[in-house]
C-alpha cells in the first residue's frame, strides 16, 4: 500500500512559504504610502486612492521584469538588486505618462523556495519601491518544483499610478524647436542582456568574477548594477516645469523608444557626442563588433530617460536635475519633417 503522500512531498512546502510572508510584511511596512488598508497577507490588497486635487483622475497601470539579467544573478548568487531592476522597470514606464506612483505587486515563482534567497530578492523589491515612493502592496511567492533549474527563479512586476486627465503627457504638445534632454542610466539597466551574455561568456569567454580594467570592476559587479529610477527627479520638474515628452529608454533603445511618442509630423535630431557614455557599452560595442546602428537599437547607451521640454525651459530643467545630483544632457531638438514618417536623425 502506498504512503500517505503530500504536498510536501511533491516539493512544495507550504509551512516555509507561510514562514516567509511574515518576513515580506517586515519588508512592505518599510514602504509606507497614504492610501494602504491592512497588511499583506490576505487575498488582494487594498488601496483608497485620494481623489481630492484631482479633477478627473485616470489610473496608469504597467507590467514588466527583470528578462535574463536574472541569469547574472544566478551566476553571482546575488540576489538583492534584481529587485530595484524589477520596480523600476515598471514605475519608469508610468511616470513618463506623468503618473505618479502608488503601489506594486511583484510575483515571485521558484522551483524549490528558498527562503534566505526569497527574503533577499523582495528586500530588492521592498528598496526599489522606497526609490519610487510607492507602496509593496502584495505579491505572489510560487514554488514551482521540476519547472526551474535549480537555484532559479523568475520575477514579474505589476505598478499601478495616478494622473489627472489635463496632466497626461502623451506626446501631443511636442512641437518643432523643443530640446530634448537625456538623463544618464546606471549603466546596461535591463535590457539587451541575451547579447550582452553571448558576447561575454561565448565570445570572450569571461566569467562574472573576472576582473575587466575597461570597466574598473568585476564584470560581475558591472552587470548586475540596478536600473535607475527616475520617478523623483521627474515628478520634481513637473511640479513648475512644463514637459511635453518623455521616453523611457529600454528595450528598442533610443531609436525604438523617441519616436513612439513624437508626432509623425517632426523629425528628431540626435547629437551623440554631447553627453558620457559609461565604458560597457564601448566595450560591448568592440567585443562584439556590432555597429553603431544595432547599439542604438538594442541598449540604451548612457540615457535611460528622455524628457522633451519648450526651448525656453530646456536650461530650467537642466539646473533643476543637476540640482537633484542627475546627469543631464541636452541631446538634441525637434525638427520638421518634410513628409508623413517620422525619423531620428544622428550627428
Amino acid at each position: 500500500m502506498t504512503d500517505s503522500l503530500t504536498y510536501a512531498n511533491a516539493g512544495v512546502d507550504i509551512d516555509k512559504a507561510d514562514k516567509l510572508i511574515g518576513t515580506i510584511s517586515e519588508i512592505a511596512n518599510q514602504t509606507p504610502r497614504m492610501g494602504v488598508i491592512g497588511e499583506i497577507g490576505g487575498f488582494g490588497g487594498l488601496f483608497s486612492p485620494n481623489f481630492a486635487n484631482l479633477d478627473r483622475p485616470v489610473l496608469v497601470s504597467s507590467t514588466d521584469g527583470v528578462g535574463t539579467k536574472l541569469k547574472i544573478a544566478f551566476m553571482l548568487d546575488k540576489h538583492d538588486t534584481v529587485g530595484i531592476d524589477l520596480v523600476a522597470m515598471s514605475v519608469n514606464d508610468i511616470i513618463v505618462q506623468g503618473a505618479k506612483p502608488l503601489f506594486f505587486l511583484d510575483y515571485l515563482s521558484m522551483g524549490k523556495l528558498d527562503s534566505q534567497q526569497a527574503i533577499c530578492i523582495i528586500s530588492g523589491v521592498g528598496e526599489g519601491c522606497r526609490q519610487a515612493k510607492c507602496a509593496l502592496l502584495g505579491g505572489e511567492t510560487a514554488e514551482m518544483p521540476g519547472f526551474y533549474q535549480d537555484n532559479e527563479y523568475d520575477l514579474a512586476g505589476f505598478a499601478v499610478g495616478i494622473v489627472d486627465n489635463s496632466k497626461i503627457i502623451d506626446g501631443t504638445d511636442i512641437r518643432v524647436g523643443h530640446r530634448l534632454i537625456g538623463i544618464a542610466s546606471s549603466g546596461l539597466h535591463s535590457n539587451g542582456y541575451s547579447l550582452v551574455r553571448k558576447i561575454c561568456f561565448e565570445t570572450l569567454k569571461l566569467t562574472v568574477d573576472d576582473y575587466v580594467p575597461e570597466l574598473g570592476k568585476t564584470l560581475g559587479e558591472e552587470l548586475l548594477t540596478p536600473t535607475r529610477i527616475y520617478v523623483d527627479p521627474i515628478l520634481s520638474i513637473l511640479k513648475d516645469l512644463p514637459i511635453h515628452g518623455l521616453a523611457h529608454i529600454t528595450g528598442g533603445g533610443i531609436s525604438g523608444n523617441i519616436l513612439r511618442i513624437v508626432p509623425k509630423a517632426c523629425n528628431i535630431l540626435i547629437q551623440t557626442e554631447i553627453w558620457d557614455v559609461p565604458p560597457i557599452f564601448s566595450f560591448l560595442q568592440q567585443a562584439g563588433n556590432i555597429t553603431k546602428q544595432e547599439m542604438r537599437r538594442t541598449f540604451n547607451n548612457g540615457i535611460g530617460m528622455i524628457a522633451i521640454v519648450p526651448a525656453d525651459s530646456a536650461q530650467d530643467v537642466l539646473q533643476r536635475l543637476e540640482a537633484m545630483n542627475e546627469k543631464a544632457y541636452l541631446i538634441g531638438e525637434i525638427l520638421a519633417c518634410k513628409d508623413s514618417s517620422s525619423q531620428i536623425i544622428w550627428e
